[in-house]
């Protein structure tokens, strides 16, 4: 199933289980993204119907509980709703690493691009005057900080949209500007990349986000390019990342009985008064640093220096990044 498809498909179970009444094909055409069309052109009106067919034997192969029925007794044209009784789940008892890992994996889908059209089609179905259950779809708002450039190059991706940025490789101190067609963003070794179509080397490329800077500006029309048939986007930033050799090694003091995390990385643990001091060894100086800084000040990065210049650096961008929002509340 095609990228698209499966984020219409979301939608399309968001949008039914945040009403009570039945919404006919019209109402759901106007409501979830991907279904847009003319009504008054009979070719697109059959493509649109078609494909919502498609869909909706889609939802029932999985065993989503789609109901059709009149949203009242002086309607005429059928509509579809998700039985909420049959939809729901039952209680599932989770160990709190597994409770984690679920909330982790929730809060990444949320902010991947879904949450915005799923917000969209929300505040379209208030709009038309259909009530909408606000604890159906708990979750739909991200919550996930990820690079900057994340939301800009997947909207990018989905709309076709040709995308310009400057860019910073390591041994090179001044960005570049890069123009690419973008095919998607992908999470590789714990990094985020996009991948896509080099319109200046006129080659597959790759990029990693953080080493994105600036603002990432869209250019062109939608629909200005296709994807490749089943590409794998892993498979390209692996060929290009190439095997990762964890070569370098990091001093690390992190306090007792904190950051277990790091602890499970480390190579050797030397105790000491001022906390555990853990040799981690690792490839990629910006990654750990983003690492260390998440522990906050229960770790300190003590070398090699560029280590502890990133974490000092990753530290300031985030005092800054909600500065404003904390003197709002002091306001």
């Amino acid at each position: 199933m095609s990228r698209t498809r499966t984020e219409r498909l979301v939608n399309l179970v968001i949008c039914l289980l945040s009403t009570r009444r039945f919404l006919t094909a019209a109402q759901i055409a106007a409501t979830v993204p991907g279904y847009e069309h003319d009504p008054e052109d009979p070719r697109d009106h059959d493509a649109f119907q078609r494909k919502f067919e498609r869909d909706k034997a889609e939802l029932r192969e999985l065993g989503v509980p789609l109901e059709t029925g009149l949203a009242s007794a002086f309607d005429t044209e059928h509509g579809y709703r998700i039985a909420h009784r049959e939809y729901a789940l039952p209680d599932i008892p989770l160990e709190p690493d597994e409770a984690a890992a679920v909330g982790i994996a929730a809060r990444l889908w949320q902010h991947a691009g879904l949450a915005a059209a799923a917000s969209s089609g929300l505040a379209k179905l208030r709009a038309a005057g259909i009530e909408v259950d606000p604890q159906a779809t708990l979750g739909v708002e991200p919550v996930v900080t990820v690079d900057p450039a994340f939301g800009p190059l997947t909207a990018a991706a989905r709309a076709r949209r040709a995308v310009t940025f400057s860019y910073r490789v390591p041994e090179v101190d001044e960005p570049t500007v890069r123009r690419l067609q973008p095919w998607g963003v992908v999470c590789w070794q714990g990094k985020w990349y996009v991948v896509g179509h080099d319109r200046d080397r006129d080659a597959t490329r790759c990029f990693r986000l953080s080493r994105i800077v600036g603002t990432v500006r869209a250019v062109g029309q939608s629909a200005a390019f296709t994807p490749p048939q089943d590409v794998d986007l892993i498979g390209q930033v692996a060929h290009f990342s190439g095997p990762v050799a964890k070569d370098q090694r990091a001093t690390v003091v992190v306090r007792p009985g904190r950051a277990a995390g790091l602890r499970r990385w480390a190579i050797e643990t030397v105790p000491g008064p001022g906390g555990d001091r853990l040799t981690i060894p690792y490839s990629d100086s910006e990654w750990l640093a983003s690492r260390l800084v998440g522990y906050g000040a229960d770790v300190r990065a003590d070398s090699p220096p560029e280590l502890r210049d990133l974490v000092i650096q990753q530290l300031k961008e985030v005092v800054t990044r909600y500065q404003p929002a904390a003197a709002g509340v002091l306001s």
